[in-house]
């Protein structure tokens, strides 16, 4: 399985339900804050070209955020890209 990381923050109802949806799959995934790193945000900007947040990344492959994680989960895209 592909290593998942999810990019996030405190405030974020987004993130809670990434991480929730994540968790309800039993798909291990390293968590970032990025309230945590003065300055992260903007490097997660220059990374993923995307200013929101939840971010997550499938390997080395930014998917997109909460909406994109739901919608790979739905369509079953999701086990795919873990499987890699």
């Amino acid at each position: 399985m592909k290593d998942v990381t999810l990019y996030s923050a405190n405030w974020c109802p987004f993130c809670l339900r990434a991480k929730g949806l994540l968790e309800s799959r039993e798909i291990p995934f390293k968590e970032i804050n990025v309230d945590e790193i003065p300055g992260f945000r903007e490097k997660l900007v220059e990374m993923t070209g995307r200013m929101t947040i939840p971010q997550i990344f499938i390997g080395d492959e930014s998917i997109g955020g909460w909406d994109d994680l739901s919608a790979l989960d739905r369509s079953g895209e999701l086990a795919t890209l873990l499987a890699g």
